[in-house]
This record gives C-alpha cells, sequence and structure tokens, in this order.
C-alpha cells in the first residue's frame, strides 16, 4: 500500500489560502491590465478628437 503523507488542518487550511490569495492576485492584475488597455484606447481616441477639432478650426 502506498505511503500517503498527512497534513496537519493548520498546515492544509494554509495551502489553500495561499492558492486562494495567488488566483486572487492574478484576478486582480488581469482587471489591471485591461484597465490599462482601455486607457490607452481612451487616449487614442482623445488624440484622434483633438487632431480633427485642430483641422476644423
Amino acid at each position: 500500500m502506498a505511503e500517503t503523507t498527512k497534513l496537519s488542518v493548520e498546515k492544509a487550511l494554509k495551502k489553500l489560502r495561499e492558492s486562494e490569495a495567488k488566483s486572487k492576485t492574478a484576478t486582480l492584475d488581469e482587471k489591471t491590465d485591461a484597465l490599462n488597455e482601455e486607457i490607452k484606447r481612451m487616449r487614442a481616441q482623445r488624440l484622434r478628437l483633438d487632431q480633427n477639432r485642430r483641422k476644423r478650426s
């Protein structure tokens, strides 16, 4: 029969919380990246609009 290592409840909870924390940071990183992309898009749009305003003036 194969031997299995037993973890204490405290260690098991610690491992679960660590993996949960990693997924939270990954989620926040994804949200930050999405917001940065949105900012880039909006800046480019503002520049295009400003150029059109200058041409019309």
